[in-house]
């Protein structure tokens, strides 16, 4: 199974791994499954790493290079990707929440996240 998962469990992931719910590492040491981060999260956390968000001081370079180091594979945005979040009902406002999920659905990923907000949406998301 394809495993795409939010910015706050990447940052996690890279930072604070015991904050990663249990669920998430599961399915991460299971090797049947493929995780993947999308080139919307290093673009979030680029930008608020650059602005001084305390939560987002995380070097998006290495986080990439340690992922792909470790059998992580990356989630390009398309433009199909982006037309895909007009159809999003307003549920939430944020772009890079509404972009991780709109890739999620156009690629029939499972998008994992700690947001109960994008969570709300119908579709591929859960909720951990």
């Amino acid at each position: 199974m394809n495993l795409l998962l939010d910015t706050q469990l990447l940052l996690w992931i890279a930072s604070e791994p015991g904050k990663v719910p249990k669920k998430v590492r599961a399915l991460l040491k299971d090797e049947t499954n493929t995780p993947l981060f999308s080139a919307a999260s290093l673009w979030e956390i680029s930008i608020k790493n650059a602005i001084g968000r305390k939560d987002f001081q995380v070097n998006a370079a290495l986080l990439k290079r340690g992922l792909v180091d470790n059998g992580w594979e990356e989630l390009a945005i398309t433009s199909s990707h982006t037309l895909a979040t007009e159809h999003l009902p307003p549920i939430h406002k944020d772009p890079f929440d509404r972009m991780l999920l709109a890739q999620a659905e156009v690629e029939g990923f499972m998008l994992y996240t700690t947001d109960k907000q994008l969570a709300k949406y119908p579709g591929p998301v859960k909720l951990v």
